[in-house]
């Protein structure tokens, strides 16, 4: 395991400590001793940060390709630009997982890649099959807008604390909009995993608001008014954004959507997914949406699961 960022190393390694079948063999900070390292140890996977001192990733992993040929290697970094993504497939690694999805999604590309499969995030999927120089590539590729249904409140409320888990660890500001009471089961669950999370409030980094509140902010008639929910979403994303001073990513998880359809506004609820997958694609955010759904909902109005299902680029679904 290869980060600099000791909190977030420590995340990781404690993801993959839980999988019975790995064996964490070092864990580094440097990219030039990572380098060495890997000729030492000749691991069967090298899970590498891009941002390292003394060699960044993309050359350490061109320098372990010639030392360590058959280790597998599998970049988790915060960086999203395809033409990066590219290069680092075009040398050799085998997996992509932007640090912000490392919850949802790190797990599963260890998994495949060890298989000998590809695993790319899944905001960056798309656009990969091409060759590097397809006119189809986007500049920059870093939003994601993410469903996950649930079957009760505590699955929602783990959910969403692994969502906003690797997303603080990562180094984002997260947007948390919730009902009172999830609230405070996420606050208890992430103080649990030992997330100081009063230190990331003062530092404005976790942005916690009112579901109800919120969409009393922007509904008109029981639909969203475009022009209300724009400026909202903006100015929510101008001030996580700005939380340490400078510019930085943003996550957000919550039940806009879902309380709407829960209160029997369907057709809001699917605008306003629609608003929020516009919101994630001008500024490229990350973004989990969670639904309480039982199974014989879904199968009652199985047409409106499916259209909300249509708004979002990744479907968590059990």
């Amino acid at each position: 395991m290869v980060e600099d960022y000791e909190p977030f190393r420590r995340f990781i390694c404690s993801m993959l400590g839980k999988r019975s079948e790995l064996l964490i063999v070092g864990e580094i900070s440097d990219g030039l001793e990572a380098v060495q390292k890997a000729e030492e140890l000749q691991p069967d996977l090298i899970v590498l940060d891009i941002g390292l001192p003394s060699l960044n990733g993309i050359e350490a992993a061109r320098r372990i390709r010639r030392l360590s040929p058959a280790s597998r290697i599998l970049f988790l970094s915060q960086e999203s630009s395809a033409d990066v993504v590219h290069e680092v497939l075009a040398l050799g690694a085998m997996g992509y997982v932007v640090k912000a999805c490392a919850g949802s999604e790190l797990l599963a590309a260890v998994g495949a890649v060890l298989e000998e499969g590809q695993f790319v995030s899944s905001g960056l999927s798309s656009p990969l099959t091409s060759a590097p120089d397809s006119k189809a590539i986007k500049a920059e590729i870093t939003h994601s807008h993410e469903v996950g249904f649930y079957s009760d409140d505590g699955a929602l409320v783990i959910g969403f604390t692994q969502f906003i888990e690797a997303a603080l660890r990562a180094g984002n500001a997260v947007i948390v909009v919730t009902t009172e009471s999830h609230q405070r089961r996420i606050l208890l669950s992430l103080q649990e995993r030992e997330v100081n999370i009063a230190d990331f409030i003062q530092q404005n980094s976790y942005l916690p608001l009112d579901v109800d509140e919120t969409l009393s902010t922007f509904m008109v008639n029981g639909l969203p008014d475009r022009t209300r929910f724009l400026k909202v979403a903006r100015d929510l994303m101008a001030e996580a954004a700005r939380s340490k001073g400078t510019f930085r990513r943003v996550s957000a998880c919550g039940e806009c959507a879902p309380s709407l359809w829960a209160q029997g506004y369907a057709d809001a609820a699917i605008e306003v997914e629609h608003l929020w997958g516009e919101i994630a694609e001008t500024y490229n955010v990350n973004i989990l949406c969670g639904y309480i759904l039982s199974r014989l909902q879904r199968e009652r109005e199985n047409h409106i699961y499916e259209r909300i299902c249509a708004e979002h680029s990744v479907v968590h679904s059990p």
